[in-house]
């Protein structure tokens, strides 16, 4: 074994995370992002179900709730794979 192998048991070991402060903050933002989109698609159903109800096929589920839900997935990902920048002291 080399000498850079070994750690001496006076070296402190530095414990860090996989994701900083700020991604965490992003990936609830996203996640919230997401349920607001899934909320959008709630609804549109019939009380008797021997009645068809054209509200299903509505702009806020069709269109706007997927694509607020895609939106708050993009921002998941971005938190995930985001990467702070350390500042240099000058």
């Amino acid at each position: 074994m080399s000498t850079l192998d070994q750690k001496s048991p006076d070296t402190p070991k530095e414990e860090t995370f996989a994701l900083s402060k700020g991604n965490y903050k992003f990936m609830i933002i996203g996640i919230a992002v997401v349920i607001i989109g899934f909320l959008l698609m709630l609804g549109g159903g019939s009380e008797d179900p021997m009645v068809f109800n054209e509200e299903i096929f509505s702009f806020r589920r069709i269109t706007l709730a997927p694509i607020v839900s895609l939106i708050g997935y993009g921002i998941i990902f971005y938190a995930i794979l985001h990467k702070e920048r350390k500042s240099s002291a000058a």
